[in-house]
């Protein structure tokens, strides 16, 4: 029964704390979930996140859901899940009651506009160590700076992206199995 809590308050505090959506979580989902719990590795992490864009809904979210579910199971999935998005209902209710009436003050905007900054740091330090585990050799290289490039370039989903990266990792590996 203690997993139970622990699954839903770890991702209640996640939540309620947590400004900038999925990617802005992903340092303390690491540090929590991986470096604090052991729930899962980084690798795994990184693979809920790919995924997790792929599917429809929110990363965080989407998350939260496979991280529950892979610790115990429907009803895991379900108590994550909750408790992820149980603080923005809450949150999201308060500002917008208020926010109104005050959006016009030099304060405000300024306190937004330092989050911002915030959240850009958060993310450029979650990419950095997704990147220390995620690229490991030449060709785990070739794809980042591929995938890097194109997606400066082009506007397309970055479903587009995952679903070619995964395809270039099947035909590497088929390739490499056929030359044994």
């Amino acid at each position: 029964m203690k997993i139970y809590w622990e699954l839903f308050s770890v991702f209640f505090r996640m939540g309620a704390i947590t400004f900038g959506g999925g990617y802005a979580m992903l340092p303390i989902l690491q540090r929590e979930v991986v470096d604090a719990r052991g729930w899962c590795t980084n690798e795994e992490l990184a693979d809920y996140y790919a995924i997790g864009q792929c599917t429809p809904g929110i990363i965080a979210v989407n998350t939260a859901t496979f991280i529950g579910f892979k610790l115990k199971g429907v009803p895991g999935a379900l108590l994550a899940t909750y408790g992820v998005v149980a603080p923005s209902f809450v949150i999201i209710g308060i500002i917008a009651a208020l926010l109104q009436n005050f959006a016009q003050y030099a304060v405000v905007q300024n306190a937004f506009a330092g989050i911002r900054v915030v959240v850009a740091v958060l993310i450029f330090n979650a990419v950095c160590k997704l990147y220390k585990t995620s690229v490991i050799d030449k060709l785990t290289l070739a794809v980042f700076i591929a995938v890097a490039a194109l997606a400066y370039f082009l506007d397309v989903s970055p479903v587009l992206f995952v679903v070619a990266a995964a395809a270039a990792g099947i035909a590497v590996h088929v390739g490499k199995e056929a030359r044994k």
